[in-house]
C-alpha cells in the first residue's frame, strides 16, 4: 500500500511538472501567435494597397489602348483614300505617257526643224517615266506602312495631330498635281490643234517640262515626310514592346500577392479554429484510441491542439505559427505535406 501510494505521488507530481511545461509552451506559443497575426494583418494591409494601385495603374492602360486603337483606325482610313489618289494619278499619268508616244510617232516623218522638238519630248517621256518609278516607289512605301501599323498599337494624341496636319497638305499637293496634270492636258489638246506652228508647240513643250521639274522637287518632299513615318513607327514598335513588358511584370506581382494573400488567409483560419484541449479532458489517444498511463505519455500537436500518444504524434514541421520544426500528429503532418505539395508549381 505504501509502494502504491508513493507510486501514485510520483505520478501526481510528474502529471503537475509536465502541466506547468504545458503551460509555459502555451503561453509561448500563444504570445508568438498573436505576433504572427499582427504581422500578418500589417502584410494583408500592404497587399491590399499595393494591389489597388496597380488595378488603377491597369485601368489607365486600358484607357490608353482604347484612344490608340481608335487612331489606328483613322490612320487606316487615310491611308486607304491616298491609295486611290495614288492609282488615280498613276492612270492619268499612263494615259499622258501614251499621248507623248503617239505624237513623237507624228513627228517622226517631219523635216529637220522639229528635231529639236523631238528631242523636247524625249527628255519628256524620260521624265514621265521617272515620275512612273518614283510613283511605284511610293506606293511600295506605302504598303510598307499599311504593314507597320497594322503591328503598331499605342500612338500619342501629338501624333494623331502631327498625321493629320500632314495628310492635309499631301492633299492639297495631290490636289495641286491634278490642278498640273488638267494643264498638261489642255496643253496637248492645243498642241494638236495647232501642231502646224512648231514655235508654239516647243513654248507650251518647255512649260509641261518646267512643270514636271516642279512635280519632281515636290516628291522630295514626299520622301522625306514617308522616313519620318518609319522612324515614328518603329518608335512606336519600342514603346509598345516595353508597355508589354510592364504589363507582365505587373501580372507576375499580382498572382504573387494573391499567393501571398491565399497563405495568410489559411493562416489566420488554422489560427482561429485551433483548440488546445486540456491535459484533463483526453484520457485516449485521439488516433489510435489507446489509454494513456505512465508509459504512454500525453503529447499535443501544435497544429490542431489535440492529445496523442507518441507514436501517433513522432512528426515534425514548420508552422505559420512558429518557423522552427513542431511536434505535429500523422494526420495534420499529412495534411500539410500534401497542402504543400498542391502549392509547388
Amino acid at each position: 500500500v505504501q509502494d502504491l501510494s508513493e507510486g501514485m505521488l510520483l505520478s501526481s507530481q510528474v502529471n503537475k511538472v509536465d502541466a506547468e511545461a504545458e503551460l509555459q509552451t502555451y503561453k509561448h506559443s500563444r504570445q508568438s501567435l498573436d505576433e504572427m497575426y499582427n504581422e500578418a494583418h500589417r502584410q494583408l494591409r500592404e497587399e491590399s494597397q499595393l494591389r489597388q494601385d496597380i488595378e488603377n495603374e491597369l485601368m489607365v492602360q486600358v484607357s490608353m489602348k482604347h484612344e490608340i486603337e481608335l487612331a489606328m483606325k483613322l490612320l487606316e482610313k487615310d491611308i486607304h483614300e491616298k491609295q486611290d489618289t495614288l492609282i488615280s494619278l498613276r492612270q492619268q499619268l499612263e494615259e499622258v505617257k501614251a499621248i507623248n508616244v503617239e505624237m513623237y510617232q507624228k513627228l517622226q516623218g517631219s523635216d529637220d526643224a522639229l528635231k529639236e522638238k523631238n528631242e523636247i519630248i524625249g527628255r519628256l517621256e524620260d521624265k514621265t517615266s521617272q515620275i512612273t518609278a518614283t510613283m511605284k516607289q511610293l506606293e511600295q512605301r506605302l504598303q510598307q506602312a499599311e504593314k507597320a501599323q497594322m503591328e503598331a498599337e499605342n500612338e500619342d494624341k501629338r501624333f494623331k495631330q502631327d498625321y493629320r496636319s500632314k495628310s492635309e497638305s499631301l492633299q492639297k499637293e495631290i490636289a495641286q498635281k491634278e490642278k498640273q496634270l488638267g494643264q498638261l492636258e489642255t496643253d496637248l489638246k492645243i498642241e494638236r490643234e495647232w501642231r502646224q506652228t512648231m514655235e508654239e508647240d516647243i513654248k507650251k513643250e518647255k512649260e509641261t517640262s518646267s512643270s514636271l521639274k516642279t512635280e519632281t522637287q515636290q516628291i522630295i518632299p514626299l520622301k522625306k515626310e514617308f522616313l519620318k513615318l518609319q522612324e515614328k513607327n518603329k518608335q512606336l514598335k519600342n514603346l509598345c514592346h516595353d508597355q508589354e513588358e510592364t504589363l507582365q511584370e505587373l501580372a507576375g506581382k499580382l498572382s504573387e500577392s494573391k499567393l501571398k494573400i491565399e497563405d495568410i488567409k489559411e493562416a489566420n483560419k488554422t489560427l482561429q479554429g485551433q483548440v488546445w484541449l486540456k491535459d484533463k479532458e483526453a484520457t485516449h489517444c485521439k488516433l489510435c484510441e489507446k489509454e494513456f498511463s505512465l508509459s504512454k505519455r500525453k503529447h499535443h500537436c501544435r497544429n490542431c491542439g489535440e492529445i496523442f500518444c507518441n507514436a501517433c504524434s513522432d512528426n515534425e514541421l514548420p508552422l505559420p505559427s512558429s518557423p522552427k520544426p513542431v511536434r505535429v500528429c500523422d494526420s495534420c503532418h499529412a495534411l500539410l505535406i500534401q497542402r504543400c505539395s498542391s502549392n509547388v508549381p
